[in-house]
């Protein structure tokens, strides 16, 4: 991604009165609704001591974990550090960008949720992709991050709640 590239994309959200806001709205909401639903998920499964229980925390914990230390390694400039852009969704952080760790975490959730619930992880998915253009579309990551941090999670998922 250029510069020119990402004004581009941007543009039409930065140009209008309500798109910063609209799309830090989205990304904050998206956020939380992961965060707030993957641990009553967890609850539950605790509460009914469903066997799932362990899987469903370990799975998205363990892979965390690990996509952590990956991303200290890589450490890729942010694009508004590499690219000199003003972004939509404000960061202090520097580097860290590959994998999108947020994104990660979003699309490990919906891996553990099709594992659960096929219904909700379609709904998850949805919610993962949306998250992932905001992203991008907010200047905090590049395409590939995105893509690297979604496509390790569902590999992350599909080892750890199907295979093994």
């Amino acid at each position: 991604m250029t510069r020119e590239q990402y004004e581009r994309w941007s543009a039409p959200i930065a140009r209008h009165p309500r798109g910063p806001a609209a799309l830090k709205g989205i990304n904050t909401l998206l956020t939380r609704l992961c965060y707030v639903c993957y641990p009553l998920a967890l609850a539950v499964l605790a509460i009914t001591r469903d066997g799932r229980f362990w899987r469903t925390l370990l799975v998205p914990a363990l892979s965390f974990v690990l996509v952590t230390f990956l991303r200290k390694g890589v450490n890729r400039p942010r694009p508004y550090e590499a690219l000199d852009i003003r972004p939509i969704i404000h960061k202090d952080t520097k580097g860290n960008s590959f994998p999108s760790r947020h994104v990660f975490s979003v699309f490990v959730i919906d891996m553990a949720f099709w594992y659960l619930c096929p219904p909700l992880g379609g709904v998850f998915l949805a919610v993962g992709v949306i998250l992932a253009a905001a992203r991008v579309l907010g200047g905090v990551h590049y395409p590939s991050d995105v893509l690297a941090g979604a496509l390790l999670a569902a590999a992350a998922g599909a080892l750890g709640f199907w295979v093994v």
